[in-house]
């Protein structure tokens, strides 16, 4: 069973897909085999609750005691078990919110000429949108929908003065607005790290209408319109906390998961300034882990990114607050997932124990795991060569500097990443064959690292060639 397309997809599901998937394998609209439910009820037990992967026999004796082994009959229960998850993997997409629902249903009222359940259908509509508390893009693409239906209505009716096309069409604009923008963040987030080019079309226009028409107080248009001054390339502080002031403010007024992908832009812009020097956006962006961190927003399914865990750590570490990134690291590691737990964990442990000076722990904890993820193995990489600079370990840092060398050309890396750990490792080797009786020479190389970009690593290079 392990290894199967049907284990595969079930070790995916989050808690709310088990539980709604759950109900539909016990549904007698979708699965009238009780062996099928029993099946999955084992599964889910052993899964989910306990934390094993079961044999095809232990789930046929368990479902069959007295019978001896059919291995047909389990790839049977698996087959059909596998047509259910696909079947809800389809559906899950299409399964509507409700106002949805009550849009749908007030267009069905419409077609079938049923005015009263038309208008109270579309009244209760109204009402849920403005009671619940989300003004995000989806808000206005709700009320469009209601609108709409009002109009077809009205127009059915021969009310041709109480056309709402104005209401319809303000709507329409807020609706595109707030998306043109929010995908324009996306896109300037994505140009930064792989230097692609795009036509953002309308965009200009659409900056300037927003302005123009008062709209930066809703939130779905002010907080992705700062954010893009912020994220663009003249983008300076002064966008940057307006973007942080609008999200803080709204942070209840979007679904969790844009609350996320919005924290996560105000996040890379933060660590990109950081990379690029800027301490001061260590301290903004460790501001943003912890009211993420605080109201659950970074936790997905009860998982956080091991981007998220490396980087809080990388930014609490720059700023000395040592001590909220040890427990932080303890405190967080349960939920990590468990193929990045051993890795993420020890190497940030070693990078903490770096910074308070344990060097022997820092070479003790890199050792400890397996740094399958590229990225992460050349941190860790360059983790060791700084413990072995400061250490006097010069034999085996040469050596380590030409195997990252080698590594780099190698690996398929995006460049951002190679030219940084390339920048570093030619620099590294720069001090280390530097006369400490040439000023001149000294203060070349130290202009050199000044203006070599990317750099991560920029000022521990210089603090190196000051003690050099």
């Amino acid at each position: 069973m392990k290894g199967s397309r049907l284990l595969m997809i079930l070790e995916q599901l989050s808690r709310k897909e088990v539980t709604a998937f759950g109900k539909m394998v016990r549904s007698p609209l979708f699965n009238q085999r009780q062996d099928v439910v029993a099946f999955w009820a084992f599964l889910e037990e052993r899964l989910y609750w306990i934390g094993e992967i079961p044999t095809k026999e232990a789930a046929f004796h368990h479902l069959f005691p007295d019978q001896p082994y059919d291995a047909q009959c389990i790839r049977y229960l698996m087959s059909w078990l596998m047509k259910l998850v696909e079947q809800y993997l389809a559906l899950a997409p299409h399964l509507l919110p409700s106002v949805q629902q009550r849009v749908s249903l007030s267009s069905a009222y419409r077609e079938k000429r049923l005015p009263k359940h038309f208008q109270q259908t579309i009244r209760k509509a109204r009402q849920e949108i403005e009671e619940q508390p989300l003004r995000h893009i989806e808000y206005y693409e709700w009320q469009y929908q209601v609108q709409w239906e009002d109009y077809l209505f009205s127009a059915g009716q021969k009310r041709v003065s109480s056309l709402n096309l104005q209401e319809i069409s303000d709507t329409t604009d807020i609706a595109f607005i707030a998306q043109k923008l929010r995908q324009t963040c996306f896109l300037l987030s994505h140009q930064a790290v792989y230097k692609a080019e795009y036509d953002f079309g309308l965009l200009q226009e659409v900056l300037a209408f927003a302005k123009q028409r008062n709209l930066l107080d809703l939130p779905a248009i002010g907080v992705y319109y700062h954010c893009y001054y912020a994220l663009s390339p003249g983008g300076t502080e002064k966008d940057f906390q307006a973007f942080k002031d609008h999200l803080l403010q709204h942070w209840t007024r979007f679904p969790e998961s844009e609350t996320r992908d919005l924290l996560l832009l105000g996040l890379n812009y933060c660590i990109r300034k950081f990379n690029a020097g800027s301490l001061e956006f260590a301290r903004e962006g460790l501001d943003l882990y912890q009211k993420g961190l605080s109201s659950g927003v970074l936790l997905s399914d009860g998982f956080l990114s091991r981007f998220t865990y490396r980087n809080a750590v990388a930014l609490a570490v720059a700023i000395g607050a040592l001590d909220w990134a040890a427990s932080f690291i303890e405190d967080y590691k349960k939920h990590l997932p468990k193929e990045h737990q051993d890795s993420m964990y020890s190497f940030s442990r070693a990078r903490l124990a770096y910074e308070k000076g344990h060097y022997g722990d820092v070479l003790q904890l890199l050792q400890r795991a397996n740094y399958k993820d590229l990225l992460l193995n050349l941190a860790a990489k360059t983790l060791l060569q700084k413990t072995l600079y400061v250490t006097g370990a010069w034999d085996a840092l040469e050596s380590q500097l030409e195997a990252m060398t080698s590594f780099l050309a190698r690996k398929d890396i995006l460049t951002y990443h190679r030219n940084n750990y390339r920048n570093f490792a030619a620099l590294l080797k720069k001090i280390l064959a530097l006369n400490p009786y040439l000023p001149s020479a000294k203060e070349t190389l130290r202009a050199r690292i000044e203006q070599t970009q990317p750099l991560t690593e920029k000022q521990w290079l210089l603090e190196q060639l000051m003690k050099a």
